[in-house]
């Protein structure tokens, strides 16, 4: 299908982007001093500035960045462990990719390719919001990714600046920043006994596995396991059903 027909007229693409800029705007003030924390963790975790703000633009997905930081801050340097913990971290972005596919699958490939690059959660809550309360837009999804994407960026940039002016970012408390946006989007799914139980194995389990394994494996351990448990559980609430 070509673009132009999934484009409106002159009017309403107009009306989309300001409806995503004006909803984007309160996102932004939390994504900025989360991007300047990764800028300065990068720089603490003896990255160059170029390599901390090119993960940014070529990974651009914040958890990841954070736990690829404090792996090769903490003498991780293996490739395989690193993909496969930020992959199992990740895991999320199946199902947010499998709610807005039957909306994306209409889309040229290369900007089906675009924009799954560009989903993060702030991006498909603003986007799913949208359709919840009108339609999808592909106008909208682009705009509200493409500002997300480069404020995050730019954020990125400004905290390689101040890094170089603060020795230890430690003492600012901004390494508290990524384990503050898990809780802020882990607590409103912690809905019903299955999700309850998921997160209190998956926090006992990772605190132990802290204390007695190496590295980062215990979020390997936590993760796996949580997920077994999750399963199990669903299933055994669907034959009940």
């Amino acid at each position: 299908m070509q673009l132009s027909n999934l484009l409106s007229s002159k009017n309403e693409r107009a009306e989309e982007a300001w409806t995503a800029l004006c909803d984007c705007t309160p996102v932004v003030l939390g994504v900025v001093p989360f991007g300047i924390t990764c800028g300065i963790m990068g720089l603490a975790a003896k990255m160059s500035g170029a390599e901390t703000i090119s993960m940014s633009v070529f990974v651009f997905a914040g958890a990841s960045q954070f736990i690829g930081i404090t792996m090769l801050g903490a003498g991780i340097t293996g490739w395989g462990i690193i993909i496969l913990t930020t992959l199992l971290v990740n895991l999320r972005h199946l199902i947010m990719g499998s709610s807005l596919a039957p909306y994306m699958i209409r889309l040229p490939f290369p900007l089906q390719a675009l924009l799954a690059f560009f989903l993060t959660d702030e991006a498909y809550a603003l986007t799913i919001s949208r359709i919840h309360k009108a339609r999808y837009s592909i106008l909208y999804q682009l705009t509200v990714s493409t500002i997300l994407y480069l404020v995050w960026v730019l954020a990125t940039a400004a905290g390689v600046v101040l890094g170089s002016y603060i020795s230890d970012p430690l003492t600012w408390g901004l390494d508290f920043a990524m384990p503050a946006t898990f809780l802020v989007l882990l607590i409103p799914l912690l809905a019903d006994g299955i999700s309850l139980i998921v997160f209190a194995v998956a926090a006992v389990i990772s605190v132990f596995a802290a204390l007695y394994l190496p590295g980062k494996w215990y979020i390997i351990v936590a993760c796996l396991a949580a997920s077994l448990v999750g399963g199990f559980l669903e299933g055994d609430r669907g034959h009940a059903q």
